[in-house]
Formats: structure tokens, sequence, C-alpha cells
């Protein structure tokens, strides 16, 4: 038996056929809902990658809390303006009137946020008034998933399969009862995929960024579940609602995965220039008007990019507050403090997905959806910046309450083998149905 058999078969012993609840994906929003869930639920959570390859890591800006009861009106006001008042209003509510909590968690888990003294340090970005987005320097998503990470480990009723990918779902007269999985190291042949059974099943698989040329995400982030559901004639919501951010790095890069250059760079003081040297845009309005300032500039001026500028900056402050931008343009020869930095806007986010109701459940019985993958109406047409991992962390809690008042728990009653398919087609069959699912929306 060679390595890779041993792998396998060691992998393969370690699944059980039935769990209390399933996890797919290991970002911020499964982790987080893992953690909130009772510990006496046997959950199995899967990934397609690494835990740590997840959008969710990738995050540099910063979470969004409410500072202060004060800022309620306002912080409501900034979300529902960046998402043009396509926004739900409860679910936004519901975010907003949860972000402290999530904030205490994350510092109980050991997240260390920046601090001005004892104090935390809060931020601004684009869309909003205010500074209330915490941060950990320019690696937020970062400090977050790798804190989360260590309390999943530490937990004896949570068991993760990394290098897991989940190419269908178990579902029978509208009823999910667990999930169909393929360890990535085998052949699709029908004998190395395995059903699991669960009482409840959680989508958390992220957004759609792998279908684009030029995207900020992860390559594999394909959105699975959503091509996966369009089988099953789930209900999904704003599929055209498909975020651009302004700046990311005018670079080809060898992983084809454009790098981002955070919002906070703008809200700490970073202007746009044309090629003129001048300035455009107000830099810190919402993400979908800047990048479109970009591209007319980009248009007007017959160019394929414009540039982000820090010259007029503290050094220092810039080197300390923004050390990975720093280190990654250095790395690509650019002094972020010295130099022009030349950027364009990039797929970065879906604020559409699997329609959910106000406790994530989809209209799939016993399937809920969190993070990226949802839609529960609080980003609208355009996400607020800083709000996503706040968003996914706090519907990840709704859940796990849900699940522990048994009210979205189903028994599963199928037992039956896999379906027969030639499983490269299906795959590839729903990722392309996706993306003319995207097409046609945005018509």
């Amino acid at each position: 038996m060679n390595q890779q058999e041993e792998i396998q078969k060691k992998k393969k012993s370690k699944l059980r056929s039935e769990y209390d609840v399933i996890i797919v994906g290991t970002g911020a929003a499964g982790l987080f809902c893992a953690l909130a869930l009772d510990s006496s639920l046997s959950i199995l959570m899967v990934t397609k990658k690494g835990m740590k390859d997840c959008n969710s890591y990738l995050a540099q800006g910063g979470m969004c809390v409410l500072k202060e009861d004060a800022d309620f009106d306002c912080f409501m006001e900034d979300t529902l303006k960046a998402g043009h008042y396509k926004n739900r209003k409860e679910s936004v509510r519901t975010m907003i009137r949860r972000s402290r909590g999530v904030l205490r968690e994350l510092l109980t888990y050991g997240v260390d946020f920046d601090r001005q003294g004892k104090e935390l340090s809060y931020t601004k970005e684009g869309g909003h008034r205010k500074r209330r987005i915490v941060h950990c320097k320019d690696e937020t998503g970062k400090a977050i998933v790798e804190g989360l990470v260590r309390q999943v480990k530490s937990r004896g009723n949570i068991q993760v399969m990394e290098e897991t990918e989940m190419v269908d779902l178990i579902i029978e007269e509208q009823t999910c009862q667990g999930v169909y999985l393929h360890f990535n190291e085998d052949s699709f042949t029908q004998e190395n995929i395995h059903p699991v059974y669960g009482r409840a099943t959680v989508l958390a698989t992220g957004g759609i960024g792998g279908l684009y040329e030029n995207s900020t995400n992860f390559r594999h982030i394909t959105g699975d579940a959503l091509g996966i559901l369009r089988n099953y004639q789930a209900e999904m919501e704003h599929l055209d609602y498909i975020q651009i951010h302004p700046t990311t790095l005018f670079h080809r890069e060898k992983d084809g995965r454009k790098r981002l250059l955070t919002e906070a760079l703008r809200g700490e003081g970073a202007h746009l220039l044309n090629h003129q040297g001048q300035r455009f845009t107000d830099e810190l309005k919402p993400r979908d008007l800047v990048s479109a300032a970009i591209f007319a500039e980009m248009k007007r001026e017959k160019t394929d990019h414009v540039y982000l500028s820090l010259r007029h900056l503290d050094s220092k402050v810039v080197k300390t507050r923004f050390p990975y931008i720093y280190a990654m343009c250095k790395d690509r020869g650019l002094d972020l403090c010295q130099d022009l930095i030349p950027i364009v806007p990039g797929q970065h986010y879906h604020m559409g997905g699997i329609h959910v109701n106000q406790k994530s459940r989809s209209s799939i019985q016993g399937l809920y959806a969190i993070g990226e993958c949802s839609c529960n109406g609080v980003h609208g047409k355009n996400r607020l910046a800083s709000n996503s991992l706040l968003e996914s962390m706090v519907f990840a809690q709704v859940v796990a309450e849900d699940i522990k008042l048994g009210e979205g728990l189903i028994n599963p009653r199928s037992k039956n083998l896999p379906k027969v398919r030639d499983w490269q087609e299906f795959l590839a069959a729903n990722h392309a149905g996706l993306r003319e699912r995207i097409e046609a929306n945005n018509l």
C-alpha cells in the first residue's frame, strides 16, 4: 500500500456515517458556528482544501462593531445606503445588535485586536461616517480565523476533514439528510463517494470568485453549494448582486488571484490618482461608486489601471498599520510609502446566494446557509466595507441557537447508496449552470 492509499484508508476509518451536525466550509462562518454549537453534539466539518484556505483568512480591513448605542441609527443608515436600500432591515438590525457579543466571543478566543493604550483601536473605511471597525493590523481575517481554528482543534466533539469535497447533498422530498463527500486525492470513482448523514447540514462554502478571471478570492472557491442546489429547486436570491472591489494590485500573479489592497488604506487617507497625478473621485464613497469612477477614468484616459498613493502619509505610520500590504508590495518591487501603486477593480464578494430566513434556514428542510454563500439580505445590492466578517459570525450564532432549540433538526431516514453518476461531469455541469444563472440574472 503506497502513502496515498494509506492516507485515504485512514480518512475513511475516521469518517462516521452519521453526525448531529455537518458543516461544509471552515471560514469564519463555519468555524464560529461549530464553536457556538452545544459541546454535546457530534460535529463534522469538511473543507475542500486546508482549514485556512478560505476568503475569511484573506480579509484585511477589519470587522464592524456597534461601538456605542448612539451609533445604531448611523450604522444602520450607512449599511442601507451602501446596499442601495435593497437590504432586509430586520437582518441588518440583527447584525448590528449582536455585534458586541461577537466581539466579546472573539476576545475570549484570543483574537488580539489592535489597541490604543488599553482601549480597542477603531478605523474607518469607505461608506462609513464613523470609526467603528476593529482590526488586527491589515490581517484581521487571518487573526480571526487562526483564533477560531485553535479553538475548534481543542474541542473533542468537532471532527475536521481537510482536502474533502462536498460533491452533492442528500436531498429527498425537499429535505436535506446529509452530504456526499469525496477525498480530493481519490479518483472520481463510485466507490470513492461517501454518503454522510446529519440531523442538520450547514453550508458555509463561501463565494463565487473562482468562476472569474480577475478576483481577490481563492481560485478553488467556485460557488459549489449554489451549483449543487440548482439541481434541487432551492430558492436563490439576487445572484446578480456581485461586488467589485475598487483596489486590487495591478500585477500578474502566478496563482491567478488578484491581491487586495484594503479599503482601510483609503480610510486612513490614501488617494486615488489618474496618470496625470490628479485625484478624480471621493475615495470614501461606497465600493461600487468608487469602482465605477475608476472604470470611467480608465476609459477616459484609455488606460488599464489607475494609481493609489500614500506618499503624502507618514511612512512610519503606514508601515506599522499595514505591515502585510507593505511587505506584499515590496515583494513585487513596489514601495507602498514612496511609489504610486497601480490598481484595478476586481471581483470581490457575492451579496446574493442561497435564500435564507431570519434563522438562516434555506428553503430545503434541515439545510442552513451562512456566510457568503447565503443571502439573508444584510448587504443589499452592495456590501458596506467590513460588514462581511461580522455578518457571517452573527448568523452562525443564530444557526447554533436554532439547532439548540431543535426546530431545524431532522431525523435522517434514507440510507440509500450514493447516486451513480459521472461525478466529474456532474461537478462541471454545476459550475457551468451556475455561471449561466449568474449571467442570465445580470442581463
